[in-house]
């Protein structure tokens, strides 16, 4: 996350600009995956929870969902560089939520169809924008768009950064493997098998189709602001289509190009990092010893995520640091090491003292108000 939002830009090239580039859009989706997992957990795993516990369950994801929507506004009104995603995971959260007592296979195949389907409906929805002014008649009379000077549930939907329509197949992803037992033999390298399936279906298939498909790389080359199309299949450095979307766009797997190729290929390395970081937990104990810090880090990843927001928003409209370049925020690797630095080091003496992050801990204690239910 931090790579993306604060690290050079990848266009340095070499091994640097490699690792940096893996980063994009990858390090989103394996996000919202885990958000699905943790979805998963406060409903109930591995048995979804019901009754009186159920309802409380459910409640606890709307309070969350909610606060999480505020707070992405709030970092959104900083004016940063960083695309929130927090608002776009409220709306998600109450769009998944009736699917939490699913089965595992249930789940990845609604996960799998979202992927295929999802993508052609955002195409052809956001081409009619294009076309027409139907998203503005809705947005003038959006709520939501008046109370947060945004677009609204229209940006949440279908023309924001992570629209609802194809983030949701990350988090669905997420809540079948937290179905799985993980601890049965196997289990995990299936996983590992099917997200390298994935990303070799997603990636793979764009490559190919990409130069399969008569003047497909020439049709994306002329529509994005971005360098050569011929990376399209795997990197953001084609860019983003300046006027009107082609169809051959649809054959991209750029991290955030919102297409299934981008979808399979994303939930693959995701899938596939979730289960060799199982792995490694199970079978080098020891290494976990080591890893203590990046766990810290992770039970508190709300906190950072919002820090490093307000932190970039700080040094360049408040106090301006001139390591920190331009608007474009990639400011070397000092500045990339400082911000993992920072969050590691207070990730690892605030949860010496304390059990939650302080952003975790109030969520904590605003979903604690479903103890009321019956």
């Amino acid at each position: 996350m931090y790579a993306a939002h604060v690290g050079p830009d990848v266009t340095v090239g070499g091994p640097v600009g490699f690792l940096l580039e893996t980063a994009r859009g990858r390090s989103s989706a394996l996000f919202a995956l885990l958000a699905g997992f943790s979805l998963v957990i406060i409903t109930g795993r591995p048995r979804p929870r019901t009754g009186r516990a159920g309802r409380q369950a459910r409640a606890r994801i709307v309070i969350r969902a909610v606060l999480l929507a505020v707070l992405g506004y709030a970092l959104t009104a900083l004016d940063t560089d960083v695309a929130v995603i927090l608002s776009f995971y409220g709306l998600i959260f109450l769009a998944v939520l009736p699917l939490y007592r699913l089965r595992a296979r249930t789940l990845a195949f609604i996960a799998a169809a979202g992927a295929l389907v999802m993508p052609q409906l955002l195409f052809v929805i956001r081409s009619s924008i294009e076309r027409g002014n139907w998203a503005d008649a809705v947005t003038a009379r959006d709520p939501l768009a008046r109370i947060t000077g945004t677009d609204g549930f229209v940006e949440l939907l279908f023309t924001g950064e992570y629209p609802v329509l194809t983030w949701v197949p990350f988090v669905v992803a997420g809540m079948a493997v937290a179905r799985l037992d993980l601890s049965r033999p196997g289990i995990r390298s299936r996983l590992a098998l099917t997200g390298t399936g994935l990303a070799v279906l997603g990636y793979g298939g764009s490559w190919l189709a990409l130069r399969l498909v008569p003047h497909a790389l020439s049709t994306v080359a002329a529509a994005t602001d971005g360098g050569s199309a011929s990376s399209a299949w795997w990197s953001d450095t084609v860019g983003d289509p300046t006027a009107h979307t082609p169809l051959a766009w649809l054959l991209v797997a750029a991290p955030h190009s919102q297409t299934t190729f981008s979808i399979l290929g994303n939930t693959g390395v995701a899938l596939a990092v979730v289960a060799a970081c199982l792995t490694v937990a199970d079978r080098t104990p020891r290494l976990m010893t080591v890893a203590r810090p990046v766990a810290a880090v992770g039970t508190m990843a709300l906190t950072v995520y919002v820090l490093h927001v307000v932190a970039l928003w700080f040094l360049t409209d408040v106090w301006p640091v001139p390591a920190i370049e331009d608007e474009s925020l990639r400011g070397g690797l000092p500045v990339l090491l400082g911000f993992i630095g920072a969050a590691t080091v207070l990730a690892m003496v605030w949860t010496r003292l304390f059990r939650r992050g302080p952003l975790e801990y109030l969520l904590h204690k605003a979903t604690r108000l479903t103890r009321h239910l019956r």
